[in-house]
């Protein structure tokens, strides 16, 4: 058992995809951080990468893109797990945190702890959803839209506000906001929709990060004054549809559990969960 550090996010898709692919749907967010990364290399100042592996292939797989949390797989042994573990803390990287589905996200922030002495904070429980067919859903006024350039001001505007109800534990990058929106407008595999009521902006749906046959749907907003008003199921519904039409065999997304609404409002468009998901956050001790 060796642990190796590709160069590139297309090295480890190279190396760790045999071992990420047998469950897609698991593996989304580590496929599609590689998949984003392997397409805008300069949208990330660093990449790293982790894969244990033996004669056999791929054991377990990590990659990190800083400021961001460390992102694990499920490996395939507890004692792949650790050398993944004492690999990553070897290089010396400051780690914020990790994301990982469970049970691998406890286990790993108790060993992270116990290895640096530093205190893991669970910051937020997230299900992990896959859809394959969308169902029928209350038709509500308005209709749906691709955003243009033109949008960059309501965009910007709309994730700030995003990121500080929902993940008020990463750091603010207005900078680097700017530079993911654009990179969304000029790719092929990423993008932001729109519903618009009355000619007026209401809610969001971004997608991204792809797969090898799906995608993943993200972030989805709507301002607290213009909720339950079926704005966001109508918009995920018609982005699902048009994302399954235009040939992915299933989108897939994260939800806060904390949140039984917005839960109950993708498994109401045919999403379904398929297992849980961690983040823990490293703060000194």
């Amino acid at each position: 058992m060796e642990v190796l550090r590709p160069a590139d996010a297309r090295s480890f898709l190279e190396i760790a995809g045999p071992l990420l692919v047998r469950d897609e749907a698991r593996h989304n967010l580590i496929l599609g951080i590689a998949a984003t990364t392997e397409r805008h290399p300069d949208l990330y100042p660093e990449y790293h990468a982790w894969v244990v592996v033996d004669e056999e292939g791929a054991l377990a797989a990590a990659t990190m893109t800083p400021p961001f949390k460390l992102v694990v797989a499920d490996p395939v042994s507890h004692d792949a797990a650790h050398a993944l573990l004492h690999a990553v803390r070897a290089t010396g990287i400051e780690v914020p945190g990790v994301v990982a589905n469970l049970p691998t996200a406890p286990w790993f922030a108790r060993a992270w702890s116990h290895e640096t002495g530093s205190v893991a904070e669970l910051v937020r429980s997230e299900g992990v959803y896959e859809l394959t067919k969308v169902l029928e859903v209350p038709v509500t006024s308005g209709a749906a839209r691709g955003a243009t350039p033109e949008d960059r001001a309501l965009l910007e505007t709309w994730l700030v506000a995003f990121a500080a109800e929902a993940l008020p534990d990463e750091e603010s990058d207005r900078e680097r906001l700017r530079r993911s929106i654009e990179s969304r407008f000029s790719s092929a595999v990423s993008g932001f929709w729109i519903w618009e009521d009355g000619d007026i902006p209401v809610s969001l749906a971004g997608y991204s990060g792809p797969t090898t046959s799906g995608i993943r749907i993200g972030p989805v907003y709507t301002p607290p004054d213009l909720r339950r008003r079926g704005y966001a199921s109508n918009l995920v519904a018609g982005l699902s549809r048009w994302l399954l039409d235009d040939g992915y065999k299933a989108c897939f997304l994260y939800t806060d559990l904390a949140n039984p609404t917005s839960n109950k409002i993708y498994t109401d468009i045919g999403y379904v969960r398929v297992c849980d998901a961690a983040e823990y956050a490293f703060r000194p001790a």
